[in-house]
Order: C-alpha cells, then structure tokens, then sequence
C-alpha cells in the first residue's frame, strides 16, 4: 500500500485530529499563488519526457514519490525507463550511482528534505566523489510546503553548497525549469536542483529569458536598488520592483539560478555600478544560501557596498497555509516593498 506523501515516516497510531474548517489553501500546495501569471503543468515532468524521446541514456528513478515531483509525467511516457524506489532515499541515490556508471543519465528525485538530511552521505560518496552525471531534482524547497520542519528544506542550498563537483540550481518558474532541465541532462557531473510542481507560474517568459547555467542575468535595470535574487523570489522581487517603481524608486533584479557555480563576476559587477543598495533575496535560511555566497563574492572582490538580505531565519518554522507563512517570514511583495523603503530611508 502507498503511504500518503504527508505521512511519510509517522506512525499510523495518530490521535484522532478534531475536526476544523478547511482552509482555501492546503499546507502541502507546491505550485504558489500565481499573482495573476499564467501557469503552466508540471515544466519538469514533460521536459524530461521529451527529452527522453531522443536520448534512450535518460532513466527517471522516484523514492515514492513519483505525483510529488511531476515524475509520473515521464514515468508515463516512458515506463519501460521508471524505477520505483520506495521509501527508501539512500538506495534511491545508491542505484543512480551504479546506472551512471552502467552509462545512463539518472534523473532522481525527491522532497529536498529527504535528499539534503536522509541522503546526503550518499549522495556525497556514491555520486559526488566519483563526479557522476546524476541529476536529483527535489520538490518543496524552501518554505513551499505548510508542514513544518520535517518537510521544509530551508537549509539545503547551504548543505549542498558545500559538497565538491555538485552544481546547484534554484529556477525560479515554469519556464527556467524546463530550459533547465534540458541544459544539466548535456551537464557533465552531478546536478542539485530545486524543483516547482504542479501549476508553476511562468515568469521569465515575457522577459524573453533563455537559461545558461552558472551565469547571472539582468531582467529589469534599475539606479536605485539591486536586487540579486534566485527561485519564486525572482518573481517576488520583480513584482516587488513594478511596485516600488510607482513610489519613485528605481530597482534592478540580477536573477542568479546557478548558486554553485556561482557567477561571482557579474554579480560583483553589477553590484559596483552606481552606488545601489544590493540585496540578496531567496526561498531560503540567510544562513548558507545565496546571500552568504554573495556576501563572500563581493567580500573576496574588494567591493564595498551597502548590502542586505531577505530570506528565511535561522530557526524551524511554523506550520500552516502558505500564504499565512509568507506574509509571517516577509516573503510576500508587500513585506519586500516595505522592507525596502526602510533601508533606503534609514
């Protein structure tokens, strides 16, 4: 029998929950409020799905969790090429390492949690030493579930930062992640990659936006604030920007997907020009993540600059709808427009 995704890993001796008004929006939605955007289905899924069409190297594998990550897409498509792991994360990145050996192209995947806690060791053993071309694309990064602790990855891009040969990705919408997908299948080596599931927003789109991994792109330009930023907070800030645009303050938004490779130079440039404010914005802890990776780049640089961060704190979250969760932890555009005007004012 299948486990629900939710109750993964607790007893099935619960107490009885007391009955309470649902709520309009589920603590496990993956796919956030689109804020007016159009969306598209499940990017990864049938960009892997295709690609697999031409390159019979590509196998998929899942650790039950196939519907979670939008894998059931390809699993579909190409049965014969699906492996069902089971609830079983250690062997789930143990068996990619021998198919990259055996000259497959694994795309495995997982929550973020169980990948960066549960499967680390592994993956740092069995596929990072060896430098093998595996892809372990991983769903609800960051505060994108309600669930809490056990199932908010809001300190994996620091735990995988820190592992050799491992390129780590955070997309920022539908758009980034199938042009993502597509560019680490051609990627030599192992790939972390933060995954959106389900209805994902298209951001980037409307920019024209084509994906080049381990390089930072300017999508709005602006004298008075840099944002430098990666994953659904590209979106936040940029929408942030338009707001903050009609109050007279003119913000640029550097989009940094690739936070290991990271682009130091562009970054480090960008920041030098003009004498903006630069602020780092991310779906994860300010411990670890982009903004420390950012703050060592421009510190390494000799670069100067007045410099900020938005991200989650240093702590286990709470539980609840998202919506409730972003406005809570300041990632909400309101919370960054606010945020904003006080540090420029003070």
């Amino acid at each position: 029998m299948t486990i629900p995704a939710h109750s993964r890993r607790k007893s099935k001796y619960q107490p009885r929950a007391v009955p309470e008004i649902r709520r309009a929006t589920s603590a496990m939605i993956a796919s956030l409020d689109a804020e007016g955007r159009d969306t598209i289905a499940a990017p990864f899924g049938h960009a892997l799905a295709d690609l697999a069409r031409t390159r019979d190297d590509i196998v998929g594998l899942s650790a039950d969790l196939s519907k979670y990550t939008d894998l059931h897409i390809f699993a579909q498509a190409h049965p014969d090429r699906f492996y069902q792991m089971g609830m079983a994360e250690a062997l789930l990145m143990s068996a990619a390492a021998g198919m990259a050996r055996e000259g497959f192209t694994p795309f495995a995947t997982t929550y973020a949690v169980f990948a960066a806690r549960r499967a680390y060791d592994f993956i740092a053993m069995a596929i990072a030493e060896e430098n093998l071309p595996v892809k372990i694309c991983c769903a609800l990064p960051g505060l994108t579930t309600g669930y809490g602790p056990s199932h908010q990855a809001t300190e994996d891009l620091a735990i995988m930062r820190g592992m050799p040969n491992l390129t780590v990705i955070d997309p920022c919408c539908a758009v980034e992640i199938d042009q993502a997908t597509r560019a680490i299948a051609d990627t030599p080596g192992p790939v972390y990659m933060r995954l959106l599931r389900g209805q994902v927003p298209n951001v980037l789109g409307e920019y024209g936006y084509e994906f080049k991994l381990g390089k930072a792109q300017t999508i709005r330009d602006g004298g008075d604030v840099l944002f430098i930023s990666s994953g659904i907070m590209t979106m936040r800030v940029l929408d942030a920007a338009a707001r903050l645009a009609t109050d007279g303050i003119s913000c640029a938004v550097l989009h940094s997907p690739t936070i290991k490779p990271l682009d130091a130079e562009t970054i480090v440039e960008q920041a030098r020009k003009g004498g903006r404010l630069v602020i780092t914005a991310e779906n994860h802890s300010v411990t670890g993540g982009l903004g420390e990776a950012v703050a060592g780049a421009l510190m390494r640089a000799g670069a100067h600059v007045p410099f900020r961060q938005i991200g989650l704190p240093d702590e286990f979250l709470d539980a609840g709808a998202l919506p409730t969760l972003h406005d809570q932890y300041g990632l909400t555009v309101d919370a960054i427009a606010a945020r904003v005007k006080t540090w420029l004012e003070a």
